[in-house]
């Protein structure tokens, strides 16, 4: 029989953090070979406001969660694997959101809105102008993922990342969650953040192409106030394609999930095994 719950994860610094229903694990391979598990008991906020669970207003709690809850697996997990330092208090994780929040607002707003203005005296059309800025952005976030691919530390977190989504896929399957079994699943699946942020890139495209080709900071203000309503339409497109079986929604997923293939790498047996510790650990009591 197959499991009913959705169970999501994420990579972390020689671990794997898992979601479930009411409890995040992360498990993580300690210096001395030992696999240690955290388990925390997690209630998202929209259960306690359900206004929060409405369409498009839950991809963008469902995101803010995500990136908490994260950082939070992330600084367990250094400290697991041997790295200086304690975990991440409350208030250092709030600054590091708003430092990469900044970032990323310099990366792909600021810089290709910036920039768009160049072809401005060749091209007239605002949303040519709009459409080019959108495949500006669109290049930059590729040059990012293949720069860090390439990068030693990142590559062995998305070996990491390769196990969580075989894991992911074998527990879907209802296969028993054993090594044997989970090496035989793609390290590609259609609920990854990685896919999420593509159709991100793919919606601010689309919908920033009828805003005009007003004053500069204009442009730059006006996507930044969008960014929240894009992200919870791409919630609401990954959402559906992680329960749709037809055949035009995987043609439409394809590119999100070939661009896995630069964040995701085939996992050894000992990184299976962490996965499926922390895929065991979050998993419902009564699945057990």
């Amino acid at each position: 029989m197959k499991p009913k719950v959705s169970i999501g994860g994420q990579a972390v610094i020689e671990g794997v953090m898992m979601r479930g229903p009411g409890i995040i694990a992360t498990a993580v391979r300690e210096p001395s070979g030992e696999i240690i598990v955290k388990q925390e008991a997690f209630t998202p906020v929209s259960d306690r406001y359900p206004i929060l669970k409405k369409p498009m207003l839950r991809g963008v709690v469902a995101l803010i969660e995500s990136l908490v809850q994260g950082l939070k697996a992330l600084s367990f997990s250094a400290q697991a694997a041997g790295d200086e330092g304690d975990e991440l208090s409350n208030k250092e994780i709030a600054v590091t959101m708003m430092f990469s929040l900044g970032l990323a607002i310099v990366l792909f707003v600021i810089i290709p809105t910036y920039a768009a203005k160049y072809i401005h005296s060749a091209i007239t059309d605002p949303r040519l102008l709009n459409l080019m800025e959108g495949v500006l952005r669109l290049a930059i976030f590729l040059v990012y993922i293949i720069g860090i691919s390439r990068m030693k530390d990142i590559r062995r977190v998305f070996e990491y990342h390769g196990a969580e989504h075989k894991t992911i896929h074998a527990y879907e399957a209802g296969v028993p969650l054993d090594v044997e079994h989970v090496r035989t699943y793609t390290t590609l699946h259609p609920r990854c953040g990685t896919n999420f942020l593509f159709i991100v890139m793919i919606v601010s495209i689309v919908m920033f192409a009828f805003l005009g080709w007003p004053d500069l900071w204009i442009r730059i203000v006006s996507r930044i106030i969008l960014m929240p309503l894009v992200a919870g339409l791409a919630y609401e497109i990954i959402r559906f394609a992680g329960k749709s079986e037809a055949a035009w929604v995987g043609i439409a997923i394809m590119p999100g999930l070939l661009l896995q293939k630069l964040t995701t790498r085939e996992p050894s047996d000992d990184q299976l095994e962490v996965a499926i510790k922390a895929l065991e650990a979050a998993r419902p009591v009564e699945e057990l």
